[in-house]
């Protein structure tokens, strides 16, 4: 099982089960992480981050503190894909993933939106 990126009619294989989003709030300008990974069921995120709180962001009260970061794990089941919008207001998605991190417009064009994290098909 592969996760792949998919866009615009591309798809881009990663060759990885695991991935961290990352990107910074538009507005509190803080930066927000996700840990992803592929299961047999879907996309599981096991854990998220935020550097600070504001604007909707506010972890959780279960949060706890690691370092700069909230850090939790949502309560949410397995996902068949998770959906990345690009508006140009922001800095880009970035992926990391086999200890490198990429902006999403390294893996596919700066226009290609909306980007969805999918299981790649067989």
């Amino acid at each position: 099982m592969s996760l792949c990126l998919a866009a615009a009619g591309l798809m881009v294989q990663l060759g990885v089960s695991q991935v961290t989003l990352s990107w910074t709030h538009s507005v509190q300008k803080t930066v927000w992480e996700e840990d992803w990974r592929l299961t047999p069921q879907g996309l599981l995120l096991t854990q998220a981050r935020v550097m600070g709180s504001g604007a909707g962001m506010d972890p959780p009260p279960e949060a706890r503190r690691e370092g700069n970061f909230w850090t939790w794990k949502p309560p949410l089941g397995p996902l068949a894909s998770v959906a990345m919008r690009r508006s140009g207001a922001t800095d880009d998605w970035r992926l990391c993933y086999e200890g490198r991190c990429r902006s999403l417009s390294d893996l596919l064009p700066g226009d290609a939106d909306p980007v969805s994290l999918i299981s790649c098909p067989p």
